[in-house]
């Protein structure tokens, strides 16, 4: 493949999908109706995956004080939850170990807040040599600027901005593809 493709296209075989901090006590800081849409674009590629046979890796930062993911995102926790205090899921050397698990070396990157967690994550994932999609109808932050902000940074710094929708047809790459149903199904579900 050619070093365009070998970026900004995902290839199955190659990519874990990531899920940052979408914790209860975290979700009412956020606006309700984008925080709404992130929990379903999440449940939507979190099908996805598991249609597809892909791994997920979930996080929560300081689940004493932030609590658990939402119970609407349990599948994400089923294969990995990673417990961390270091905003950079990349800081706790137990996510290292599960991601290195799983292969992968393109990152499917969602969750909140997306200048913080979500942002110094990807960074660090890009430092180590991760080709990093960030799903930007799948991440979001309290404030607007800051969401703004972490998407320009992290095409800036050489991540792939990328939806929900192109994320999973790009895994799948074609009709002929055993997963395909699954994915178009999702793709009808999805909200704008």
């Amino acid at each position: 493949m050619g070093a365009i493709k070998d970026k900004f296209g995902l290839q199955a075989q190659q990519t874990a999908l990531v899920v940052v901090d979408v914790q209860d006590r975290l979700v009412p800081a956020m606006n309700e109706r984008v925080c709404a849409q992130l929990i379903h674009h999440v449940e939507l590629l979190l099908e996805g995956f598991d249609a597809l046979g892909l791994p997920v890796i979930a996080t929560e930062q300081y689940s004493r004080g932030l609590g658990a993911t939402v119970s609407q995102l349990d599948a994400a926790a089923r294969q990995f939850r990673i417990e961390k205090t270091s905003f950079s899921c990349c800081g706790e050397p137990d996510f290292l170990a599960a991601l290195e698990k799983t292969g992968a070396k393109q990152i499917l990157l969602v969750g909140m807040e997306a200048h913080v967690c979500v942002y110094q994550t990807l960074l660090d994932l890009l430092d180590r040599g991760y080709v990093v999609h960030l799903v930007r109808d799948a991440i979001c932050s309290r404030f607007k600027s800051d969401f703004e902000t972490a998407v320009c940074s992290a095409a800036a710094a050489g991540a792939v901005i990328t939806s929900t929708e192109a994320a999973l047809f790009q895994l799948v790459g074609g009709a002929t593809h055993p997963g395909f149903k699954a994915v178009s199904q999702l793709s009808k579900r999805r909200t704008p």
